[in-house]
């Protein structure tokens, strides 16, 4: 097990080998500063957004904060209502379509990639 420092929330979050090794990074960091000022979510709101994009469930974000899972459901019912959507799956592509938008503008691509 090892742990990362996440600068929003000030601190140190352990995440298991098994979580390492199939994190999915499907937008970089330009463009979730992209998306949170476009929808204007908080800090807190995008951070869930991101481990949501990332595959995790309401469950193991709530252990990885340290908030309770309807602490969670209330933040993602906030994002979704800020975006626009209704489901997990609708925000992640609402989120994958805006930062092609945005690459599309300045010549880039969008790439996922695993992060191992």
């Amino acid at each position: 097990m090892s742990g990362t420092f996440n600068p929003t929330t000030k601190r140190i979050t352990s995440t298991s080998e098994d979580e390492q090794r199939h994190k999915v990074v499907l937008l970089d960091r330009k463009q979730w500063l992209y998306v949170q000022n476009r929808y204007n979510l908080t800090p807190r709101e995008c951070e869930i957004a991101e481990l949501i994009c990332q595959g995790m469930r309401n469950g193991s974000i709530a252990k990885n904060l340290r908030i309770k899972p309807g602490t969670v459901k209330t933040h993602i019912r906030n994002i979704y209502r800020k975006v626009q959507v209704k489901s997990k799956i609708a925000m992640l592509l609402r989120f994958v379509m805006e930062a092609q938008e945005l690459s599309s503008q300045y010549g880039a691509t969008v790439a996922v990639h695993t992060v191992e």
